[in-house]
């Protein structure tokens, strides 16, 4: 169960998070003013609540898996949202980071 909450809440938190960049990369490099970026900053001050979320209580841990969801997650919205098509190697490096955020967070441990 705790598996299953950590991996929702890090789906949340890159959607929060890349979008929310995404947001404000609209406002500021696509002219689209000022509501666009503070849209983007609301979604990203959210994906610091949530990042507080996790199950677990090691920051370092929580935020070094989460940069390998962030990988993955801004290469699928970059597909979705803007079109993007990720070459093999950026597939590639995607799933070695999903396999980073596997290990680190979940990964047996004898605590």
């Amino acid at each position: 169960m705790l598996v299953g909450r950590s991996v929702a809440l890090f789906a949340l938190a890159a959607l929060l998070e890349i979008g929310g960049a995404w947001l404000v990369w609209q406002g500021v490099r696509e002219h689209r003013g000022w509501v666009w970026i503070g849209g983007g900053a609301i979604a990203l001050g959210l994906y610091g609540l949530v990042a507080t979320l996790q199950p677990h209580a090691d920051f370092g841990r929580i935020l070094a898996a989460y940069g390998g969801v962030f990988v993955a997650g801004s290469l699928a919205w970059g597909m979705v949202v803007d079109g993007f098509r990720p070459d093999r190697w950026d597939v590639t490096g995607a799933l070695i980071c999903l396999a980073g955020v596997a290990v680190i967070m979940y990964a047996p441990r004898g605590h």
